[in-house]
């Protein structure tokens, strides 16, 4: 295993200013494969090159997604334990195991009515906007994003805000790593008041759909497969919409392209998706046995991270333009692709729909001209996003 000095950091500040020069730069060091630290003193091998990546996550025997080998060794307070250690969801199993979750959790969310999702990310959109419209300045995250997603996340899971606002909080510490087992008990206790209420009050949500699969899910997996909606649908879903709209507001290409109709939505996001994905690093398996890749000994029962915003980014398989192209990695591939892609694309899209309609003149205002970046080893996520616009009349709901 490469020495502690050898190993490339993920959990610095320097690493979230501008990831994308560090992965050209393990690109030259290293190529397909890289030694890196999740957090002080928990090495790991990070995945940049989008051929080795296929073949590990096609390769589900000989790399499963159990962590349960790699975490018995591992202290209790390590900060990246909380959002790597097992659970009994389809993320962290194979198998069996991995066909009960992902049926039950698969069926819950083919049942959301797509039409009126819209009209709930619709019905959310415009108060959050008419509260700030007027002002002529605005944080997005703090005060659209981040309650927007918020507030749909609650709705498809028939949550009341109370109880979804602890597991917010709860999330976005296992992601940062800042008091991460404080934010893991956080999320479990509040997903189990959930779980509780919808077994005495079942509504036309997904929780409820859950309860009643054929799965017949016990409380414990119950929690668990609701707080991962959470984890995906407030803390990556409100990073994939905060980092297009800081493309769209940002690059030529996109601004005035988006608003005046020639490019849509869809394709800042699919762009976004390539380059800043809002789960940048991730998709972890455990190697059974010592295995041989790219001519690097994988040693067993370590992670495996692939890094879906470097692999998109592999001068191997990147084009000069990729308008319309979904085969970048940030939903994962294979079995454990991500089940919920058409929802985040109603949300984001229509979440980003809503505020450009209303505020087509809106400009950045990043102190020092430059946005800020949250560290942490798996996300892409801004710290805010300022901007300034025209003040504006309060629109009408329909």
């Amino acid at each position: 295993m490469p020495s502690e000095s050898a190993r490339v950091s993920l959990h610095s500040p320097a690493f979230a200013a501008d990831p994308h020069h560090c992965y050209r730069d393990m690109r030259a060091r290293y190529g397909s494969l890289v030694p890196v630290d999740l957090a002080p003193g928990v090495p790991a091998t990070l995945v940049i090159g989008y051929s080795a990546a296929l073949r590990i996550l096609n390769d589900p025997e000989r790399f499963p997604a159990d962590p349960r080998p790699w975490q018995k060794d591992i202290p209790s307070d390590c900060p990246v334990l909380p959002i790597m250690q097992w659970r009994p969801t389809a993320s962290r199993n194979d198998g069996t195991d991995f066909q009960r979750y992902r049926q039950a959790i698969t069926a819950g969310i083919r049942q959301v009515d797509m039409h009126a999702l819209h009209g709930t990310v619709e019905q959310i959109a415009i108060p959050l906007i008419n509260s700030f419209c007027e002002a002529g300045s605005a944080d997005l995250i703090a005060q659209y994003t981040y309650p927007l997603t918020f507030q749909v996340v609650n709705a498809l899971l028939g949550c009341p805000s109370q109880i979804g606002q602890r597991v917010a909080t709860g999330m976005a510490a296992l992601v940062e790593g800042v008091e991460a087992e404080r934010g893991n008990t956080m999320i479990s206790e509040a997903m189990l008041e959930l779980v509780t209420l919808k077994q005495a009050e079942p509504g036309n949500d997904i929780t409820s759909r859950l309860l009643h699969h054929p799965a017949k899910l016990d409380d414990q997996e119950m929690v668990h497969q609701v707080a991962g909606h959470y984890g995906a649908g407030i803390e990556f879903q409100q990073n994939l919409i905060a980092n297009t709209l800081l493309l769209i507001l940002t690059a030529d290409r996109f601004g005035g392209n988006v608003l005046g109709g020639s490019l849509s939505t869809l394709d800042a996001l699919d762009e976004v998706l390539f380059d800043d994905p809002p789960l940048a690093n991730f998709l972890s398996t455990y190697p059974r046995r010592p295995i041989l890749v790219d001519n690097v000994w994988l040693p067993a029962n370590q992670p495996v991270v692939v890094s879906m915003a470097a692999c998109n980014n592999d001068p191997a398989i990147r084009a000069a333009g990729n308008q319309g192209n979904r085969s970048h990695l940030a939903w994962g591939i294979g079995q454990h692709a991500c089940p919920a892609q058409s929802l985040a694309y109603v949300i984001a899209q229509n979440a980003i729909d809503q505020l450009l309609d209303a505020l087509p003149e809106m400009e950045p205002a990043f102190t020092g001209g430059t946005p800020v970046w949250r560290p942490g080893p798996f996300h892409r996520a801004l710290a805010g996003l300022p901007v300034t616009f025209p003040p504006s009349a309060t629109l009408n709901l329909q």
